[in-house]
């Protein structure tokens, strides 16, 4: 069996390895560490959470360990497609290269360029970066990219899903043609395979597991769930979920929650936590320094549930998660090998559990047809009818219906005759008094040629009917 010592690490590389507990490399890193020493470029697949980020960072802390970078020239790049999982590489680095005399650089947004700046002015050997904000340095006069002899491209088919392609082609156009470029993807899309025939030169190619394939490890099923209203889907979706949850008992240390839309996201994380769930979201929308310390949070088992959007389906690194629940069925089939490589890492066991309704069977379809299997169906921890005990709140009140609002304007309509019916009866019994009958009214005039003018009742001001008076006088 292969072990780290075998690779020709650098010595000190090799004793941060040894100290962060690990021994042996997983197939990703036994198979691209060796070409990448070489000097030769490297095209790695591998689902997540095979150890494809030690893959690149220990080859290039042992390359670069000779050499000085100069101002504004890092030495090497990292790109990645999240800020999360640029700062988890960021983490790697300090702890592979803490014996070598190396500095970097973080270029993620929500940190002020000032920063930033001060670090790319001293010269850094590795910058590892956001597509959008390492071009915001460059269009600066920040940064120059002449000097990067190593170029790494991380989570790929994820840099294709989030729209970062062309940045990245303008990216590779402005480092030097004879750089090396290290290649990670967990699948090759056309548009994938088209950058690597353009931007790497005659590539070692690692392929550890099937493209798009989910580890044996992982316990999955699906629930097939049909709200019984439309406006009550919602609710009741969200009252299966907390079934699961409770389900699983003390099985359940932590888990990932994925919604497809941000703001379901928000929505879930506050019913679980109106429920008494542990649970914080996390998504694109909310501020950098909150979505670190939510992640801090959950990493040091301080946060239970985490509800996420497909911002954090890559690059998070807490290797204990016991389970994932998607709570939509992910619209890009290849986000449901990624939510759920969330759980099972590092050769542990782990549970994932999927919620479809209806409307997303094609979604679902289209992802067993990618792992070339079907996810087991499992039933539905509630019945339909009583999942939206305890949730109405959430869902929407019911609006009377016309049927409802016109019979009770009917039943009232019916009722007034009755009522008037009563009136003369009470008129009736009342003695008549014939003087004042036969007597004009108050507010009662005649006109000369015509009948008499009658007003407008009893509660007519006074001060209107003087008009009548004056004419009678004249």
């Amino acid at each position: 069996m292969t072990k780290f010592s075998d690779l020709n690490l650098n010595p000190k590389v090799l004793k941060a390895v040894e100290e962060a507990g690990y021994q042996t490399p997983t197939p990703i890193q036994a198979g691209a560490i060796p070409p990448a020493l070489e000097g030769r470029d490297v095209l790695g697949i591998a689902q997540t959470g095979t150890g494809k980020t030690a893959s690149f960072t220990l080859p290039m802390i042992t390359a670069l360990a000779r050499g000085r970078a100069r101002a504004r020239m890092p030495r090497s790049l990292v790109l990645c497609p999240t800020r999360e999982l640029a700062a988890q590489v960021a983490e790697n680095f300090d702890t592979y290269a803490k014996h070598v005399k190396l500095s970097k650089a973080l270029l993620i947004g929500g940190v002020s360029f000032g920063e930033q700046d001060k670090l790319i002015d001293k010269g850094v050997d590795v910058l590892i970066a956001t597509p959008g904000r390492l071009l915001d340095h460059f269009e600066r006069g920040k940064l120059i990219l002449s000097d990067v002899k190593i170029m790494v491209v991380d989570e790929a088919d994820r840099m294709l899903d989030m729209g970062f392609i062309p940045d990245i082609e303008r990216i590779f156009g402005l480092t030097p043609f004879t750089r090396q470029t290290l290649f990670f993807s967990a699948t090759m899309a056309s548009e994938i395979e088209r950058i690597t025939n353009t931007f790497l030169h005659n590539p070692v190619r690692i392929e550890v597991a099937r493209q798009a394939t989910t580890g044996e490890n992982i316990t999955q099923g699906v629930v097939i769930f049909k709200g019984t209203r439309r406006d009550s889907e919602a609710s009741e979706k969200r009252a299966v979920l907390r079934a699961l949850i409770d389900g699983e008992g003390d099985k359940l240390t932590n888990a990932i929650i994925f919604c497809n839309r941000k703001t379901d996201v928000d929505i879930v994380a506050k019913s679980l936590k109106k429920y008494g769930y542990d649970a914080a979201p996390i998504h694109g929308d909310l501020d950098q320094s909150q979505r670190t310390r939510t992640l801090d949070s959950f990493r040091a088992g301080q946060l239970r549930i985490l509800v996420a959007s497909d911002v954090a389906a890559r690059g998070l690194d807490v290797p204990s998660v016991s389970h994932v629940f998607n709570f939509d069925v992910p619209s890009h089939a290849e986000d449901y090998v990624h939510r759920i490589g969330r759980t099972g890492r590092a050769g542990r066991d782990g549970t994932a559990f999927t919620i479809c309704v209806p409307r997303d069977e094609k979604n679902l379809a289209d992802v067993e047809r990618l792992v070339q299997k079907e996810i087991p169906r499992i039933e539905s921890p509630i019945k339909g009818g009583s999942a939206t005990s305890g949730d109405e709140d959430e869902a929407p009140r019911e609006k009377p219906s016309r049927e409802r609002s016109s019979r009770s304007r009917s039943s009232s309509r019916r009722k007034e005759p009755v009522a008037e019916a009563a009136v003369v009866e009470e008129v009736a019994a009342k003695p008549v008094d014939r003087e004042r009958e036969q007597a004009p009214r108050r507010h009662e005039t005649r006109s000369d040629n015509g009948p008499k003018v009658v007003g407008m009742g009893d509660h007519l001001p006074s001060f209107i009917a003087l008009s009548f008076e004056e004419r009678r006088a004249s």
